[in-house]
């Protein structure tokens, strides 16, 4: 799967990053494209293939999220949407329209939340004034515990302090 034509249709497809002919996968895109028998990825040292669950278990050695992230990627990409990494900034992807990767620029950055994990209302806050200063519409994608993952669109929060009651 290393080939010139084989990295540049992956990377066409939104996959990855091209560097001096090779092409640098984030985790979620590995573990995605191995889910599909599109790449197989090997040891090291060994040269010894992995399976899915050795591969999870690895990425979740580093980042605790790899599954949650990993599932509101698959989401995204089997709904037919290109999914990057995102700018940071308490965003987990940018996403971009059908049809739109590499044409126009990402319209919406997603905000990766697990069902009964908090998220503060500052947090949110900061994240979506952050979407909107970028021109961006912020999407929570919100997993439940069954592995289902539910979009929401952000686009106002307003805070208030609530007045003390008088006696």
């Amino acid at each position: 799967m290393s080939s010139p034509e084989n990295i540049e249709e992956l990377a066409t497809r939104g996959y990855g990053t091209k560097h001096n002919g090779t092409l640098t996968l984030a985790y979620y895109e590995a573990l995605y494209l191995h889910s599909k028998n599109i790449i197989q990825v090997q040891q090291t040292k060994t040269k010894k293939p992995l399976n899915f669950q050795q591969l999870l278990n690895h990425y979740k050695a580093t980042d605790p999220n790899a599954w949650a992230k990993y599932l509101i990627y698959r989401d995204l990409r089997s709904r037919g949407y290109i999914a990057r990494e995102g700018f940071g900034l308490g965003t987990d992807f940018r996403m971009y329209e059908r049809g739109e990767y590499g044409t126009a620029p990402a319209k919406y950055l997603i905000l990766g939340i697990q069902e009964g994990q908090p998220v503060t209302m500052q947090d949110l806050a900061q994240t979506l004034k952050t979407a909107h200063s970028q021109k961006k519409e912020l999407v929570l994608a919100v997993l439940n515990r069954r592995g289902e993952v539910v979009h929401y669109t952000l686009s106002q929060l307003t805070m208030k302090k609530k007045p003390t009651p008088q006696k």
